[in-house]
């Protein structure tokens, strides 16, 4: 399956736009017309021909644009990759865990050839061709977990399990929702998810971790979050607050349809086979308004869902000063039916 990348931005004049393809195989996140936080896992198994979930890693059409982005969020802050130093099994279990399966599933655009620990890898659409030792960091420019994620869409958090717990002992991180690596980097699994409102009396952490802590090797999971951005700007990061935080005072009813974007994360979970630790990847799709609202359903089903947030959920996704301009644009398209 070849794909045409598309050249944009996702930020300064962002350019970024979804073609009819993209949009039809965006990822909704509702499954009905509320809203409330749930464990939401499901066994991460390939899905239908030409969706996101088609193949445990999918790249499309934003693909070479996406790591351009990402290359310059690196230039600018190097923190945020970081990694522990006895993470270092876990990154090589990670750079194989891409390596075979963008390759495997991409022949057009991605090939890797193994000889015993001597390995070959080749990235068309980013003019890469690299020949290296396998668990031998001195012959890649980077770290392993740095090289292979400068190379494939999402951020990702590799957990070191001990002590009944996972710890975010590295990662690479770039197109996060308003969550920082370098603050939550050696953090346990409660304590990273300490500023989500709602769901710690729900019981839903516990739930989650001790089914993760049973995660098995070959028996990957994900699951669906969401929320929203003004722009289609992939690094909303608390360091760069204050080139994005201003944005949300900038929606009117003339433009909310062109500026605020849905802002869905595909969120996956391996466990890895050398180190035990568990890889945790998060794919960044963004849909903006104008393009949803052409699936009705999904125009109809945003508008209920938004009416019904609870006030905890409005705040934290920092939706508060503009939902009501969303609602109103999109109560055209809800019939009531």
């Amino acid at each position: 399956m070849k794909i045409d990348f598309k050249t944009e931005t996702f930020r300064d004049d962002f350019t970024f736009s979804n073609s009819r393809h993209a949009i039809e195989r965006f990822p909704f996140p509702f499954p009905e017309d509320k809203y409330m936080y749930s464990v939401n896992i499901e066994p991460h198994i390939a899905g239908p021909i030409g969706s996101v979930y088609e193949f445990p890693i999918d790249v499309d059409e934003h693909y070479v644009s996406e790591m351009r982005d990402r290359a310059l969020v690196l230039k600018e802050d190097p923190l945020r990759c970081q990694s522990l130093p006895h993470m270092i099994t876990a990154e090589w279990d990670l750079l194989e865990l891409l390596m075979t399966s963008m390759a495997r599933d991409y022949p057009e655009h991605f090939s890797l050839t193994q000889d015993g620990d001597k390995w070959h890898w080749i990235n068309r659409p980013l003019g890469i061709d690299q020949h290296f030792v396998f668990g031998d960091t001195s012959t890649l420019p980077y770290g392993p977990m740095e090289y292979v994620t400068r190379q494939c869409q999402g951020d990702f958090c590799l957990l070191d399990q001990r002590e009944g717990n996972l710890w975010m002992d590295a990662g690479i991180v770039s197109t996060q929702a308003d969550w920082s690596l370098d603050f939550d980097v050696g953090m346990n699994f409660f304590e990273w998810h300490g500023p989500v409102p709602l769901a710690h009396d729900m019981n839903i952490f516990d739930r989650a971790l001790k089914f993760l802590l049973n995660l098995q090797v070959g028996r990957p999971v994900r699951r669906l979050n969401w929320t929203m951005t003004i722009n289609p700007r992939l690094d909303t990061s608390p360091e760069n607050y204050h080139k994005w935080g201003i944005d949300r005072t900038t929606v009117t009813p003339e433009n909310v349809s062109d500026k605020v974007h849905l802002r869905v994360e595909l969120q996956g979970l391996w466990r890895l086979p050398r180190s035990n630790a568990i890889v945790f990847s998060i794919r960044c799709y963004l849909i903006k308004i104008n393009e949803l609202v052409t699936i009705p359903a999904w125009a109809k089903r945003l508008h209920r869902v938004l009416k019904t947030l609870p006030p905890e959920i409005i705040d934290y996704k920092g939706l508060t000063r503009y939902r009501p301009t969303l609602i109103d644009f999109l109560s055209k398209y809800d019939d009531g039916k």
